[in-house]
């Protein structure tokens, strides 16, 4: 008997014919939850698992109240032994003469090194115990300081010191990114030729809208080879703009994506375009909110070994499967890059 076609199937006919419990049930069954996204609400990422109706008002302070009372009403456990403050055991009492060397293992010295040793200053011992390897007795910064000193005594305050830690140097913050988002938009708009690096990094309150007008003027501009929009809170809209744009410009080498909020729909839509797109060199896509899941890193393999064009990817793969094909394909393309290059 031949397979009945789906597209031959009356869903009305199905639902009228359907209990009001049914429907109930469908509905319950067809709710959009998300589970994985992190920024939605709680109460949004799992259905309402309760039947029960309240019985009354809740009330936080009557409930805190209650479970401090049940607890101190609460016996508590009778220790298996009783604490009495008895020392048990046998007091250790050292014998005559332990911890002395033995006289067959020890080592007389010459008069001369003899008297020297005797009147070896602190540091000077800490420098000899590093040049006799003896590193236990020290920091690690006494150790290698006297291994790098020259004909002086480098540790000044001796064996017995107190460690201290070194002195980190303060490096002073990157400085803020001052680009004009909107002059530079205007600029790629009209396909200024003395803009080729777009660098907008790290600014946080670039709108989303101004983001997706941002690739619709790429889409046609000819003289932009790098772009960059890491950390600036770009979502799937923009993920989507990104995709139009790939598949139309054909000038861009370099986009970095990287640390946004573009989840696996998002980032598929753009794979999926650079299978159209041959000029693109470098791509950065790594570290956005979510994880982009094994069917994303499926499809980066895929494209990467259509695509003969890119030669870096900034992605961490985390399926063994993925990333040995991933690094394949990265290979051949840069052999492929070189051996034109060579011509």
């Amino acid at each position: 008997m031949s397979k009945r076609d789906p597209r031959d199937i009356d869903e009305d006919a199905i639902l009228s014919g359907l209990s009001a419990e049914e429907l109930e049930q469908l509905e319950y069954e067809l709710q959009e939850m998300d589970p994985e996204n992190a920024m939605l609400p709680a109460g949004f990422r799992q259905r309402d698992q309760t039947k029960k109706s309240p019985t009354g008002p809740f009330d936080r302070s009557a409930l805190l109240d209650h479970l401090e009372k049940q607890a101190l009403e609460h016996q508590d456990r009778e220790d298996l032994v009783p604490f009495t403050g008895e020392k048990r055991g046998k007091k250790f009492i050292p014998k005559p003469g332990a911890g002395k060397i033995p006289e067959e293992e020890q080592i007389t010295l010459e008069p001369e090194l003899e008297e020297a040793l005797k009147n070896a200053t602190d540091a000077e011992m800490c420098d000899l115990a590093a040049i006799l390897g003896m590193y236990k007795l020290m920091s690690n910064k006494q150790y290698y300081d006297a291994l790098g000193a020259t004909g002086k005594i480098a540790n000044t305050e001796g064996i017995s010191s107190v460690v201290k830690p070194d002195v980190y140097k303060i490096y002073p913050d990157e400085p803020p990114n001052d680009t004009d988002v909107e002059d530079t938009l205007r600029r790629i708009q009209k396909n200024d030729s003395s803009l080729t690096e777009v660098n907008f990094n790290n600014i946080p309150d670039i709108p989303i809208p101004t983001l997706k007008e941002l690739f619709q003027g790429m889409r046609h501009n000819t003289h932009v080879l790098s772009l960059s929009i890491a950390a600036t809170r770009s979502n799937d809209p923009v993920a989507y703009a990104i995709a139009e744009m790939l598949t139309e410009n054909s000038t861009l080498e370099s986009l970095n994506i990287e640390s946004n909020f573009i989840t696996a729909e998002g980032m598929m839509a753009i794979i999926k375009a650079l299978s159209e797109n041959t000029t693109l060199a470098e791509i950065k896509i790594d570290n956005q909110r979510q994880k982009l899941g094994d069917s994303v890193e499926m499809e980066i393999a895929s494209m990467l070994e259509n695509n003969s064009s890119i030669l870096k990817i900034g992605y961490h793969f985390t399926q063994q499967g993925p990333r040995a094909r991933a690094a394949m394909a990265i290979t051949r393309n840069n052999d492929y890059f070189r051996q034109q290059r060579m011509r």
